[in-house]
């Protein structure tokens, strides 16, 4: 008796192992095609989520590009105002024009900090180019500059110390103290 249940239990071992080590096999190849499949998803997430952020840097560069390209032409009219030439009104106008139809721009596609600071400076520069005095206490047009590209490096990610705006004493040829 004791012989026919070694064989038996021999057997059942067999049969058993014949049986879950294939399914253990499957058991293993699915885990590993899951957590590769899983892997995989999370990989093409990132991926697709750095790609929309690249994306929508660039849309945001191209803007603030184009509105300080726009600024830059009131400022060159503002430039050659102070040098005593005469512009022509349409030259005002258009440049005044293009000045507020790119401000329009962050305002879609940037942060409400930049939409912001461009109008500020918009308006700063509108009011100058059209002979209008800044309002008493108002931020001087060089500020306004300032602070729409300080907000525009922080659009961009830039994140650096401000920029420097004074000159240092040696380059006015005074000594530090």
């Amino acid at each position: 008796m004791g012989e026919l249940l070694i064989r038996f239990w021999r057997l059942s071992v067999m049969s058993l192992s014949t049986t879950l080590l294939p399914l253990a096999g499957v058991a293993l190849g699915s885990a590993g095609t899951l957590i590769g499949q899983y892997l995989s998803t999370r990989v093409e997430a990132r991926r697709v989520r750095f790609e929309q952020f690249s994306a929508e840097r660039a849309e945001r560069k191209e803007a603030l590009m184009e509105f300080l390209s726009a600024a830059q032409r009131v400022e060159l009219c503002l430039d050659r105002l102070s040098m005593g030439e005469e512009l022509e009104d349409s030259e005002k106008w258009e440049s005044l024009h293009a000045l507020w139809l790119a401000k329009k721009v962050p305002e879609l596609v940037c942060t409400p900090a930049v939409a912001q600071a461009a109008h500020d400076y918009t308006l700063a520069l509108h009011r100058l180019l059209r002979g209008q005095a800044p309002e008493e206490g108002a931020p001087s047009k060089r500020e306004l500059r300032y602070a729409f590209i300080e907000a525009a490096r922080r659009e961009l990610g830039v994140d650096a110390d401000p920029l420097r705006r004074d000159f240092p004493a040696e380059e006015l040829g005074q000594s530090s103290p």
